[in-house]
């Protein structure tokens, strides 16, 4: 998620973090702390506005100031229009948003604390698409602050894990990731082997002396594609909703059931994980060695796109039990896999999973000129020198963040990415005018750690 927190607020803005705590993280952390061995990635970004301070107050007055009034007008509405299942199913969703709350304050309003014991990989800074950087410097500032970032919150208990943003993977890359202590990193190799390829089932060394892990896109499918489980007729529909977005209707155009939704979970659950299990057992009888499938998804993928997603995943815990599947924290696997030979990478990259297994989605046509000043202000900053005090550097790990092209590529909330990146621009020009003592109020708690030396330091 890109800073929004003190960025706007309806429909664009801070809203997306207080829904992402209601519908994603608290309910997830519940299935963490019953103990389900799922591998977590904190990006720092997150972090920094998990942490901001006056966050538990708004997201109090969202629950209870917006989304209380907005379901009941809703549901009012619907109610005097004939649409008494609908009216329903809206009241009934509100108790989504009071449970939230509730457990939120049981956690003692602190929800970047809940997640410390589940924190295994970290990021970059503010999810920076590292081969589209300009120099080895604005790589390590990315690298450095977000690791180091990871180790303040979370103590020394970090074991190399890197979520690399967007899994955009070159091998020039990995220099600065060994030098801030990075052991593995994600990478998708789908356009290189091929899709279903056993090879997306081992384990790699790259260049550096990194590990590479293969997300497994076969495995992925099941769940984040056009026709993957979310799309099914009984789940709710995100796309069909009401004045104030809710969603009382259902992927085939009827009411939406929970009870009917949630079955369904339990059904896609044991096919998952039956499916899996066969790929796996295929792949070690073809090539003795392979045997670790990674499922890569954005957790805002489970409850907010895909509302029934932590069920679901709830379920595929138990049924992995049942049906004798190991599911295992990366980590923890990585411990018990020998990477295979670095050989088979080498004409594969760049990387990453966007369209096309490539970088155009954040430096095609529709987004060339972004990337490009992008780049133009890195290299500023660089050049800056003595002058490049915080201020800078905070507005241009702001200016880097993946999402604002991605956005743009995809024709989300246009008008907003557009605004954000032209901010974070002039701010890093601003602040390069004034020097040292630029003001970074609106940047709030952004990388309140990055340190200039890490982008003067030679390389």
């Amino acid at each position: 998620m890109p800073y929004v927190e003190g960025f706007g607020t309806w429909p664009f803005g801070e809203e997306w973090l207080w829904e992402a705590l209601a519908s994603c993280y608290l309910p997830l952390l519940e299935l963490l702390d019953r103990g389900a061995p799922v591998t977590v990635s904190l990006t720092p970004v997150l972090c920094d506005q998990l942490q901001a301070p006056g966050i538990a107050g708004r997201f109090g007055a969202f629950i209870e100031g917006v989304r209380r009034e907005t379901h009941a007008e809703d549901a009012r509405g619907l109610r005097a229009g004939g649409h008494a299942q609908l009216a329903a199913e809206v009241e009934r969703a509100w108790s989504d948003y009071a449970r939230a709350l509730q457990s939120f304050g049981a956690r003692g309003e602190d929800v970047l604390a809940a997640f410390a014991p589940h924190a295994q990989w970290t990021c970059s800074a503010t999810h920076a698409v590292l081969p589209l950087l300009a120099s080895d410097a604005g790589v390590r500032l990315q690298v450095q602050t977000g690791t180091q970032a990871h180790r303040a919150r979370f103590g020394e208990s970090w074991r190399g894990g890197f979520w690399l943003p967007e899994c955009a993977y070159a091998p020039h890359l990995e220099g600065a990731l060994h030098d801030a202590g990075v052991r593995a990193v994600c990478i998708e190799l789908t356009g290189a082997l091929g899709l279903g390829a056993a090879g997306h089932l081992r384990t790699y060394v790259g260049a550096g002396g990194i590990v590479l892990v293969p997300i497994d896109r076969e495995t992925m499918s099941l769940v984040w594609s056009a026709s993957g489980y979310p799309a099914s007729g009984a789940y709710r529909d995100y796309h069909h909703h009401t004045v104030h977005h809710h969603n009382p209707w259902a992927n085939d155009g009827s009411g939406y059931d929970h009870a009917r939704a949630l079955a369904l979970t339990q059904r896609h659950a044991a096919d998952f994980v039956a499916r899996t299990k066969a790929r796996l057992e295929r792949a070690r009888a073809g090539a003795p060695g392979g045997g670790l499938a990674v499922c890569a998804l954005d957790t805002e993928l489970l409850g907010h796109w895909w509302y029934e997603g932590v069920a679901w995943l709830e379920a595929v815990v138990e049924e992995c039990a049942r049906q004798e599947l190991e599911l295992v924290r990366l980590d923890d696997a990585l411990e018990r896999t020998e990477p295979a030979s670095e050989m088979a990478l080498q004409d594969s990259m760049p990387s990453s999973w966007g369209e096309g297994g490539d970088l155009s989605t954040w430096s095609g046509p529709a987004v060339a000129e972004m990337a490009f000043a992008a780049r133009a202000a890195e290299l500023e900053v660089l050049s800056a020198r003595s002058r490049a005090g915080a201020a800078a550097v905070r507005e241009l790990l702001a200016l880097q963040a993946s999402d604002w092209p991605f956005m743009v590529s995809r024709g989300l909330a246009l008008p907003y990415a557009h605004e954000r990146f032209e901010r974070h621009r002039r701010g890093v020009q601003e602040a390069l005018a004034t020097g040292a003592g630029a003001d970074t109020a609106h940047l709030r708690n952004l990388a309140a750690g990055a340190e200039p030396a890490w982008l003067m330091a030679p390389g």
